[in-house]
């Protein structure tokens, strides 16, 4: 039976355990076991008062058994001090592994210019120290915050943490088994997948015809002016801010009411109302709002909708997405047998492939136009209690990637809702019934053209003039909990999908597959309203569902309404299962202990450090969500076990396999839409009759977009309709090919060495940079020789140029737009344009030994980067005489223990502790900035509770011992894991 270490918490054999107590050299170990053995109450005090600082004297602080056997040991020792008799022996020396072709973790002789991308200029002097993810000063309530303002908490004596049960061997094999098969699974989606198109004349072009923009160009009688209707570039590019960008018709009215401005500018207009005259009568037209009355009760509502063919017309004919269309189904498989199949868009689910061969066997050639519709009621003002209902409508023709931008515009408002509550209906259960009915009246208005082109089809045209013969199709529905059950006319409480009962909901085996309801037999219930009403009653309340006499999705042709409905990502996994894990976790720990251990985590580029805690957090958005889930473990890794567990929620696999990938249709995406097409729009309003200025309002804006679209294609492109793009393939979901990207220029073009040791804390950075010379020289030197080159190393300069921020950026498969995916902050104690001082950042760091490979935590080292420079072209000549390759930019990195080969049995995380001399000095080297891989973000080892001197800029200083987080990003859990 294992046994546990009290005081260093590591798991042993019986056996194991009494060599541990023989043999360890960890202080607290060495502590606890001579009190244990002598029951001294003195010794007693002294452990527990070392628990809160437990990591600070790991056992893991010995790297003895982390070093690579592979690579020649040189042992590092500073110059300073040698008489110094309190340093411990020679066998206690820490050894770090040094490649004799380079430096330390490095082979110059791999390494081009090109290795590295130099952008024109990039100043960092400005940028806050945490980065985006940090809160203001005036947020957490100052730097200091952690100290002075902390709650008073009790700190846990030791006895009650407890290490929790280690995993059984079958476990750790199920585990091993699984990272296994992860890798090789990923190492296939590498390649570009065996794809099978769908046979026949499916999604093939029946025609050609002009292309959008020469079609939008005839409605403009100007044909030499790319800007008409308006007479000059300046006349358009202000109209184009002020529907855009601008303020409010009157502001705009003032501005040109101003002398001489309109007329020194050349203004076609000098009024907003002029500008708003040739927006609607010379530009040509995108699809209007109908404004039609719907009379329930005694109370009539309006509702606002557009013609939804028109829309699909509008989007499949978009210039901008006609490179990126996608005609067909197609199936995705990893393996050329073709037997691991692959979800990722939509068009590689199950469902376009089956309805199309429902399709096909109708009517040949024909191509499928997914339509997914979203619903959400929002308030558009905190007080007076105004809402509004924006339905919202894109296809699934448009890959995900580009459909999931709000700023790519793939979505389209349909209709506002009415949003009465009937208060003059005294009886709930009937107000409910008839707020039921009102919704499926007014979405079947707004549907009822897709029950007829569904079946026989109408033509569309891309943007390049190409035609199809295409068949909207309602294929998804994307809402919360509430309009889920609203739609499927379920009750609340109850699956929106499937005939499981609500005491049972959790206890669905995720390997069965969801019983969905009977659409066949509520089709049938619903049929028989008009024979006998009073039966009708009877059979919705045994099928349980809500008396609606006409749903809008009863006629929609190949609709299956309770297989339309998708997972929500944001409100059931963020908003769901997070928010009440959060909440049940601060519950059992408090909020004192768990805030104060979010105000003491370092930052990092995909970290947000809450300097406020978590505990007093209010309407929690999605993305803050995801940002306490890449931290909820730190949280409570030291924490007490607890006897109850939760069992992860399953995954719906069949909507996977159905429509694809979750973030195919995430609310998330359409809630983001609510301030561009409900908030913003009501902000421009007078607050009277709001709908009715809210439509024209929209109207204005896409017509101004479709405008801007079209100037743009007379300018760039001249007239030529757009080229299809031949795309690269791209793993869905992996963000691969990086790239190193630093600033042409550097930060800070003189830094002293002497400010380099001082402000930037590399405190051995001419030993470090003579031993980097030393054996760029002499590649297979000895230790001893070494160790007395690298004093007789004198150095031509006195300045390097210094980089503040190290970037990888990644490039956007489908629009090849490059964007920045990680980055590595070293930047020293500076003040802000208040003078108010910002503490420094040093961020931690993967860098590759030379042995990485894309997965695996094996061949990597984790090191905190404290400055990145460059030496002087001069110097480098005189340092390097024998025309060795020397890499232009270079980083002094401290370095922490290897990670072991498997992570900790419990939690499965790598542990490790700043590696440091006998002394306490870190162990440091000169290394390449190209085989900086990735920054890494650590979990703090707090101990019972959290250390109140720490804080989160000099955590990584206090602390000794780190956990690497894997959750920080998608590309660091594929490294470690």
């Amino acid at each position: 039976m294992p046994s546990t270490c009290p005081a260093c918490r590591s798991v042993f054999s019986k056996s194991g355990l009494k060599h541990h107590k023989r043999l360890t050299k960890d202080l607290l170990c060495c502590r606890y076991w001579k009190a244990h053995t002598t029951s001294s109450e003195q010794h007693k005090s002294d452990f527990q008062s070392d628990t809160s600082n437990s990591d600070v004297l790991s056992s893991d602080d010995d790297p003895s058994n982390d070093e690579s056997e592979l690579l020649p040991k040189i042992i590092f020792r500073h110059a300073v001090d040698k008489d110094n008799t309190d340093s411990a022996s020679d066998s206690e020396q820490f050894a770090l592994g040094i490649d004799p072709a380079g430096d330390a973790l490095g082979d110059y002789d791999l390494l081009n210019e090109g290795d590295i991308e130099m952008e024109k200029d990039d100043s960092d002097d400005s940028e806050v120290g945490l980065g985006d993810f940090v809160e203001t000063d005036e947020e957490s309530g100052g730097k200091d915050e952690c100290v002075t303002l902390e709650p008073q908490r009790l700190a846990r004596p030791l006895e009650e943490t407890q290490a929790q049960p280690d995993r059984s061997a079958e476990d750790d094999a199920n585990v091993r088994t699984a990272q296994v098969q992860r890798e090789g699974a990923e190492r296939q989606l590498r390649y570009t997948p065996h794809v099978v198109t769908f046979p026949g004349a499916a999604g093939k072009p029946s025609g050609m015809s002009g292309s959008q923009n020469n079609m939008y160009a005839s409605g403009i009688p100007t044909a030499n002016n790319p800007y008409a209707p308006f007479s000059l570039h300046i006349d358009w590019e202000l109209a184009r801010w002020a529907k855009l960008r601008g303020p409010g018709s009157m502001a705009l009215t003032e501005l040109l009411q101003i002398p001489e401005v309109p007329e020194r500018l050349g203004l076609s207009f000098y009024t907003a109302d002029e500008l708003n005259e040739i927006v609607d009568k010379r530009l040509p037209g995108c699809p209007r709002f109908i404004r039609h009355e719907v009379l329930i009760g005694n109370e009539v509502c309006e509702v606002f909708y557009r013609d939804i063919i028109a829309c699909v017309r509008a989007i499949f004919g978009d210039p901008d997405f006609t490179p990126y269309l996608v005609f067909a189904p197609e199936k995705h498989y990893t393996d050329a047998r073709k037997t691991q199949r692959m979800y990722h868009d939509m068009h590689t689910g199950r469902w376009w492939w089956a309805t199309q061969e429902e399709v096909e066997r109708k009517k040949p050639g024909a191509t499928i136009i997914p339509i997914i519709i979203s619903s959400d009621k929002t308030q558009l003002t905190l007080f007076r209690n105004k809402t509004a209902y924006p339905v919202y409508m894109t296809i699934g023709n448009i890959p995900k990637e580009i459909r999931r931008k709000p700023s790519s515009r793939a979505y389209i408002l349909l209709a506002y809702l009415p949003t009465t509550k009937l208060e003059r209906v005294s009886n709930k259960a009937a107000r409910r019934r008839m707020i039921a009915n009102l919704y499926h009246a007014c979405m079947k208005k707004v549907l009822q053209p897709l029950e007829s082109t569904g079946i026989s089809g109408l033509s569309v045209v891309t943007g390049n003039g190409t035609t199809y013969r295409a068949h909207p199709i309602f294929a998804c529905f994307v809402g919360d909990y509430p309009e889920q059950i609203l739609v499927t006319l379920g009750y609340t409480g109850k699956c929106a999908c499937c005939k499981i009962l609500h005491k049972n909901l959790g206890d669905h085996a995720p390997e069965i597959a969801a019983d969905l309801r009977d659409l066949t037999a509520i089709l049938d219930i619903l049929d028989s309203f008009d024979a006998c009403p009073e039966d009708f009653l009877k059979s919705c309340a045994e099928a349980g569902i809500k008396p609606v006499i006409d749903p809008f999705w009863i006629n929609l042709p190949y609709t299956h309404i309770f297989r339309s409905i998708t997972p929500d990502v944001l409100h059931q996994l963020y908003q769901g299962i997070i928010k009440h894990l959060v909440a049940w976790l601060i519950e059992v720990y408090g909020a004192a202990e768990i805030d104060a251990r979010c105000r003491r985590l370092p930052p990092n580029h995909h970290i947000r450090i809450f300097g406020n805690g978590i505990s007093t957090l209010s309407k929690v958005t999605g993305h803050e969500h995801d940002q306490l889930c890449r931290i909820l473990l730190a949280l409570v890794l030291d924490m007490p076990p607890l006897e109850s567990t939760i069992s992860p929620a399953p995954v719906v696999r069949c909507s996977i396999r159905l429509f694809g990938t979750t973030d195919n249709f995430n609310t998330e995406y359409t809630e983001r839409l609510h301030i561009d097409f409900t908030k913003d729009a009501y902000r421009a309003t007078n607050r009277k009759d709001e709908f009715t200025q809210m439509t024209k309002w929209l109207e204005r804006r896409k017509k101004m977009h479709r405008h801007a679209q079209f100037v743009e294609w007379r300018l760039v492109q001249c007239g030529a309709p757009p080229e299809p793009r031949s795309l690269k393939w791209s793993p869905p979901g992996l963000d691969l090919g990086r790239r190193l990207h630093l600033a042409k220029h550097s930060s800070v073009m003189g830094v002293t060495v002497e400010h380099v040791v001082t402000k930037y804390g590399a405190r051995f950075f001419r030993e470090a940079l003579a031993r980097f010379i030393t054996l760029t020289n002499k590649p297979g030197i000895s230790r001893a020789r070494l160790e007395e080159a690298i004093w007789n190393i004198h150095l031509p300069f006195r300045k390097v140029s210094v980089w503040h921020r190290i970037k990888f950026v990644q490039q956007d498969p489908l629009t090849l737009k490059f964007k920045t995916a990680d980055s590595i902050h070293a930047q020293p104690i500076r003040t802000d344009s208040r003078q108010k001082e910002v503490p420094g950042r040093f961020d931690t760091a993967l860098v590759n030994e030379g042995s990485g490979s894309i997965t695996g935590i094996t061949g990597y080292h984790v090191g905190r980067v404290r400055v990145v420079f460059s030496l002087p072209k001069a110097a480098r000549s005189i340092l390097f005489p024998h025309e060795h390759f020397v890499p232009t930019h270079l980083a002094y990195v401290e370095w922490y223990t290897k990670p072991r080969s498997q992570p900790e049995p419990n939690h499965r995380l790598y542990k490790i502790s700043r590696l440091v001399d006998e002394r306490g000095d870190p162990i440091c080297s000169i290394v390449p900035v190209k085989d900086i891989r990735q920054s890494v973000h650590l979990f703090p080892r707090f101990g019972a509770s959290a250390p109140t001197e720490w804080t989160s800029f000099n955590v990584l200083d206090k602390c000794r011992t780190f956990y690497i987080n894997p959750f920080s990003s998608k590309f660091m859990y594929r490294t470690l894991y």
